[in-house]
C-alpha cells in the first residue's frame, strides 16, 4: 500500500502550504484583498472578510458599524439562516417578529429594516437580486432534521442549522440560550390566503442579497437546508460571503425617512449609540 503523500510532517507541510493563493471552497481567504472578484464598485482593497460556506457549514464575524455584507447563490442551493447580534451586547439580538410587524411586511425587499428585540435597527438591507426569502419559519433543529433525514448532528450529513448556530456562537462565547429566531435568505416561502405556507426555493444560482451593519454587529450564519424544503435528500450548496468597508445610514438618506415606524427605530440607534460614543 503507498503511502499517503500527507503521512509525514514534511508532506503534510508541503501539501499545505501549496493551497496558498488558492480560493478554497468551504475556507476564508486571508487577506480578503486577495479574492479574486470584488463586488462591482468595491475595490479589493476595502474588503473585510471574503469566504464561501459549503453547503451543511456555517459563518460567523464580528463586524463593524456600517459594513456592507454581500451573500450569493452561487449555484442555486444556498440557504442561509442569519442570526445578527449586536457585537458589544449580544443580549440584544434580531427579532424577526418586530421587523415584519414594523415594516407592515412579511418579505424582505430592499430597504427592510432588521431590528432587534430593543426597536433597534441591527442592519438593513441594501440590495436584493433574489426576492427569494423566509422571515417566518426559522432554520431547521437537530430532532428535526434526525426525523426527516436521519441525522441531525453539526458534523453529520444533514445538519441542522441550529446546531451550526450554536457552534458559530461558541466562538464568541456566547451558548445556546443566544441563538434566537432568524431569517433565511434563497429559499423563499409565501403565505397564502388561507394562511398555509409554500415553499418557492431559490431563485437561481447567482442571486444575491446585500446587509448594511448598522450598529457593531455579530453575524452568524448556518448554510442548511430550509425546514419546509419537500426534497427527499438533504440539498445544500456553497453560499459566498464578502464584507466590505462602508457607511451606516444616516439622517440625509432616504431611508432613514422612509417610514415613521423606520424613522423611530433609527433615531432609537442613534441615540443608543451616541451614549455609548459610537456615533
Amino acid at each position: 500500500m503507498n503511502a499517503s503523500p500527507t503521512a509525514t510532517t514534511l508532506g503534510a507541510r508541503q501539501h499545505a502550504r501549496a493551497q496558498e493563493g488558492t480560493v478554497v471552497d468551504a475556507m476564508p481567504t486571508v487577506p480578503a484583498s486577495r479574492w479574486p472578484d470584488p463586488p462591482d464598485g468595491v475595490a479589493a482593497a476595502d474588503l473585510t472578510w471574503a469566504t464561501v460556506v459549503a453547503g451543511g457549514g456555517y459563518a460567523h464575524r464580528s463586524l463593524a458599524r456600517g459594513t456592507h455584507v454581500r451573500l450569493r447563490d452561487l449555484t442555486g442551493d444556498a440557504c442561509a439562516h442569519v442570526l445578527l447580534l449586536r457585537a458589544d451586547e449580544p443580549w440584544e439580538r434580531l427579532n424577526p417578529a418586530d421587523t415584519t410587524k414594523v415594516a407592515w411586511q412579511v418579505y424582505t425587499a430592499p430597504g427592510q429594516l432588521l431590528l432587534s428585540d430593543a426597536g433597534r435597527v441591527l442592519a438593513t438591507v441594501v440590495e436584493d437580486t433574489s426576492g427569494h426569502h423566509d422571515a417566518l419559519f426559522g432554520t431547521t433543529t437537530r430532532a428535526r432534521n434526525e426525523a426527516r433525514y436521519g441525522d441531525g448532528s453539526a458534523q453529520g450529513p444533514s445538519p441542522a442549522g441550529r446546531e451550526l448556530l450554536a457552534l458559530a456562537a461558541a466562538k464568541h462565547g456566547l451558548g445556546r440560550r443566544d441563538v434566537g429566531p432568524t431569517v433565511s435568505f434563497f429559499s423563499g416561502v409565501t403565505v397564502g390566503p388561507d394562511g398555509a405556507p409554500r415553499w418557492t426555493g431559490s431563485a437561481g444560482p447567482g442571486a444575491h442579497v446585500t446587509l448594511r451593519a448598522e450598529v457593531p454587529l455579530l453575524l452568524l450564519v448556518a448554510n442548511t437546508a430550509h425546514p419546509l424544503d419537500p426534497r427527499e435528500a438533504f440539498t445544500c450548496s456553497p453560499l459566498e460571503v464578502l464584507a466590505w468597508r462602508g457607511e451606516p445610514t444616516g439622517p440625509g438618506d432616504p431611508l432613514w425617512t422612509a417610514a415613521p415606524e423606520g424613522r423611530r427605530a433609527f433615531e432609537n440607534t442613534a441615540e443608543h449609540l451616541t451614549a455609548q460614543g459610537i456615533a
